[in-house]
């Protein structure tokens, strides 16, 4: 019996050394200003220019403010995964891994968009910028059901990363109804909270107070 409770406090303590990395509050906060600026500078011009301009100036501004955030969701993914916000298992490693090459196929795409808008092969990597924002509400419901973030930081990250299940299809169905409103509002609620939640409350994250 002894012997028994001894294993299994090894294994608890085995688990217990690999969720933490050494990930400083600081960090943390860096990540979420530069989340803040991100998500807020492409909320203003999704205000400003809508989804889909009908000028190339607009359209160039548009793909700016959206490369911004997208920029901004490599601090978001490096805290995320040093934090072991959705667990320590190998899948996750992989999955922030896969995640990352989506991103970065879907910022040569916006890159590409803003000053050459016809090449004829954009259309193939277009498809590689919700692919990006899905692989994010799954890591953010991963992270809701793993509960290592905690309070407000636990729930916040899925409802920030659903913005692709939510604003594709309302653009789909509503078109214009939506478009001047709902993808600028979704980024406010979600990723701008996100990173003032981020820079406020780091250590909910379980990053260290040693800078």
């Amino acid at each position: 019996m002894t012997s028994t409770l001894e294993r299994h406090d090894r294994i608890g303590s085995a688990y217990a050394s690999t969720a933490t990395t050494p990930v400083s509050v600081r960090t943390v906060r860096k990540a979420g200003l530069g989340l803040l600026l991100g998500s807020l500078t492409w909320a203003i011009t999704l205000f400003a220019v809508g989804p889909v301009s009908d000028t190339a100036l607009g359209m160039m501004i548009g793909d700016l403010g959206g490369l911004a955030f997208q920029l901004s969701l490599f601090g978001l993914l490096h805290i995320q995964r040093r934090t072991l916000a959705t667990g320590p298992k190998r899948f996750w490693r992989v999955a922030f891994a896969v995640e990352r090459i989506l991103l970065c196929i879907a910022i040569s795409w916006t890159v590409l968009h803003a000053f050459w808008p016809g090449l004829p092969f954009l259309p193939i990597l277009d498809l590689f910028w919700p692919l990006s924002m899905i692989g994010m509400f799954v890591i953010g419901a991963a992270i809701l059901v793993k509960g290592r973030w905690r309070g407000v930081l636990r729930i916040w990250p899925m409802i920030a990363e659903s913005w692709a299940v939510v604003c594709v299809p309302m653009l789909a169905i509503f078109q214009g109804a939506v478009a001047g409103w709902l993808p600028g509002t979704h980024l406010l609620i979600g990723y701008v909270t996100l990173g003032a939640m981020l820079l406020a409350k780091p250590e909910l994250t379980g990053a260290s107070t040693q800078d």
